[in-house]
């Protein structure tokens, strides 16, 4: 098994986790990354994440345990734009997670301050 941080759709209860479950996935714990990362909102449909040098917060997210070939599975379903590359935890783990290009964070909302896409959701919805 493959440990991989997910931080947006793929979570529990959200619109691309049947993606997850598909694949065989099992859902390990919460987490939060190093504050080394910020947060975008594409098109208001999904995050991206980016490990920047300066200016990064810690992001909530999930770690799973996937099969290996379920992963190749996951990815191609991710929309464009999102890869997996290597994920620095709050506890200095390392695993695989799903990331965003830069381009794709071009002309997008920043979120890095609400410290995750499910505290960005419920922000949305607070009057």
């Amino acid at each position: 098994m493959v440990k991989l941080a997910v931080n947006g759709t793929l979570m529990r209860g959200l619109e691309l986790n049947a993606n997850m479950l598909e694949a065989q996935a099992t859902f390990l714990r919460d987490a939060t990354t190093a504050p080394v990362y910020r947060l975008w909102s594409v098109n208001d449909r999904h995050p991206a994440m980016i490990r920047v040098l300066s200016g990064g917060a810690s992001i909530a997210l999930e770690v799973w345990a996937v099969p290996p070939e379920g992963l190749a599975q996951i990815l191609l379903r991710e929309p464009p734009g999102l890869c997996i590359g290597k994920v620095t935890l709050a506890d200095g783990e390392e695993v695989l997670g799903v990331l965003g290009e830069p381009t794709l964070c071009e002309g997008q909302r920043e979120i890095t301050q609400h410290g995750g896409w499910r505290a960005y959701l419920a922000s949305r919805q607070s009057p």
